[in-house]
């Protein structure tokens, strides 16, 4: 697991106005909870953050923020954007606990999908059903992304959530709930084929040239 820290500034004043001139300053208001803390609002640089927002590990990894050099370890729960405008407008983080269960969301990487029997034939639709899955572990153990690997996938077959290869220490609650759970993560099937349409018999071509009569 990556390091990834970010610095953060402590704010007093709350309130929409003030957030208003925070983001009129670069800045973004959020806030970190969790924990056997207060939750705390703090601010953030908002061109530093929108940067690291274009990666992917900033949504689903253990992030460090750092306020004046104490570091807490986060989650991003929530993020707030401007309807149209490339701006944050507000952060949630929660904190986490080394020794305690977290969940969270992870993204999936598919890999290899071009080179497999289903991706090799013409008529077949390979389908991602899921692109990412929630999963419980301890922080430490948090991947960042899980592989799936569709080299040796068929026509006609599917990957569900248990035939997944999970990290150590990494389990999917939803398959504590019962085999229906069991989702398909990937689907390869035949492409939908058009019906051509029907030539009219011969008897039904001439009733219908009567009818114009």
């Amino acid at each position: 697991m990556s390091n990834h820290e970010i610095s953060v500034e402590r704010r007093e004043d709350g309130g929409k106005g003030a957030s208003r001139r925070l983001r009129l300053a670069g800045k973004i208001p959020a806030i970190v909870y969790g924990g056997e803390l207060a939750p705390v609002n703090i601010q953030l640089d908002h061109e530093k953050v929108w940067l690291a927002s274009q990666n992917e590990w900033f949504y689903s990894s253990i992030l460090d923020l750092s306020l004046n050099g104490d570091v807490q370890k986060v989650l991003l729960r929530d993020m707030q954007r401007h309807p149209y405008k490339q701006q944050i407008m507000h952060l949630d983080f929660q904190r986490v606990s080394d020794n305690e269960t977290l969940r969270a969301s992870v993204p999936l990487h598919f890999l290899n999908e071009e080179g497999s029997p289903a991706g090799k034939a013409a008529d077949v639709v390979v389908t991602h059903e899921l692109n990412e899955v929630q999963v419980s572990c301890l922080p430490k153990d948090l991947p960042e992304f899980i592989e799936v690997d569709l080299g040796a996938l068929e026509v006609g077959q599917s990957i569900h959530l248990s035939d997944l290869k999970l990290p150590a220490g990494v389990e999917l609650p939803e398959l504590k709930l019962g085999k229906e759970h069991d989702l398909a993560v990937v689907i390869a099937r035949h492409g939908r084929v058009e019906a051509e349409p029907e030539e009219p018999a011969e008897g039904d071509a001439e009733a219908d040239a009567g009818k114009g009569e």
